[in-house]
């Protein structure tokens, strides 16, 4: 049996258990997967029976995706998960160590999610800090050398692979210059094509060949005055100047940085471009609407599935203390217990 869903979007649910609603409308729509929020989660054994109810609800091994960044975006916290400080106070602490840090951490990471379930991360943050970047991004980011930033988030990224789970690259093409929330106002972004490229666009570069990304709303006035998820030029830059050829879902569709209602937002995004439409809210009669305007993933989303999926793994074999351990000896002030 095939792990790919028939629709082209992504859901979450309501509550830490599934509903007989839930099921009945994830049977018979068949998403290309799920995503989980901190309402969805109360202990491992119980996110462990949700993870396997989604599952089952679609019969086969549908992707469940979250946010564990660490710091202020981190789904599953202690007492059964570790705590981790916001990922720009740990790339600063780590200071020449950044690289081998950050692998270690979303190694472990992962290596939680995977344990419950969850085979997928929204993780690395692309998005470059600038002078301007709103508070609601910048802590979640690595830094501001279009360089530095490469290298640390191609590290994250191969950490997820190892330990089974599918990194989401976010947000392209880069919100790192936006002086507004996202999920409250429309950002826009004035920089040239020119800077765009040698700056914002450099730590995506480093991450085109990865299984999966997700869209930023905001405008690049340089080149359209569209939302990014919801234009065909930019999703031409992601694909072509950028060259990421993997599964492009849209951030989330109730964001207010975008216009109408749910079913025009879909139908504009997956027109321009996107793949797979993101509803988190786990609201029925937003899902029902987001549903009705996606449909059926086409032929050409439909592969870039295939081969995102295609790209979870086992887990390589690593001792996860002795990586605990060696993370203590570099950064012993930082919390990972």
């Amino acid at each position: 049996m095939s792990d790919i869903g028939r629709g082209a979007a992504i859901f979450g649910c309501a509550g830490p258990e599934l509903t007989a609603q839930e099921r009945g409308f994830f049977r018979d729509f068949d998403p290309f997967g799920f995503i989980l929020f901190a309402r969805n989660v109360e202990n491992p054994d119980q996110l462990r029976r949700l993870t396997a109810g989604l599952r089952d609800a679609v019969g086969r091994n549908a992707p469940v995706l979250v946010d564990q960044e660490g710091g202020r975006v981190q789904r599953l916290r202690a007492p059964h998960w570790r705590e981790w400080t916001p990922p720009l106070d740990f790339v600063r602490a780590a200071g020449t160590n950044s690289v081998r840090a950050m692998a270690l951490r979303y190694r472990m990471i992962a290596r939680e999610l995977l344990a419950v379930g969850i085979d997928a991360n929204c993780a690395p943050v692309g998005d470059l800090i600038t002078p301007t970047t709103h508070p609601f991004l910048k802590n979640r980011c690595y830094g501001s050398d279009p360089a530095a930033v490469s290298a640390i988030v191609r590290a994250v990224a191969a950490a997820h692979l190892a330990e089974g789970v599918l990194p989401v690259v976010k947000h392209m093409p880069g919100h790192g210059r936006t002086v507004v929330d996202a999920h409250h106002d429309l950002p826009t972004v004035a920089a040239s094509r020119a800077h765009l490229a040698a700056e914002d666009f450099a730590p995506f570069r480093a991450l085109a060949d990865m299984p999966m990304a997700m869209t930023g709303h905001l405008v690049f006035s340089a080149y359209d005055t569209r939302p990014t998820t919801q234009s065909p030029i930019m999703i031409s830059v992601i694909r072509h100047v950028i060259g990421f050829g993997g599964l492009l879902m849209t951030d989330d569709l109730n964001m207010q940085a975008l216009q109408g209602g749910l079913s025009e937002r879909t139908a504009r995004s997956l027109a321009a471009g996107v793949d797979i439409a993101l509803h988190c809210k786990g609201d029925m009669a937003e899902m029902r609407a987001v549903a009705g305007a996606a449909g059926e993933m086409p032929p050409q989303a439909r592969t870039r599935a295939e081969a995102a999926l295609a790209a979870r793994r086992k887990p390589e074999p690593v001792d996860i203390a002795a990586l605990q351990a060696e993370l203590s000896t570099m950064m012993p002030d930082q919390s990972h217990g």
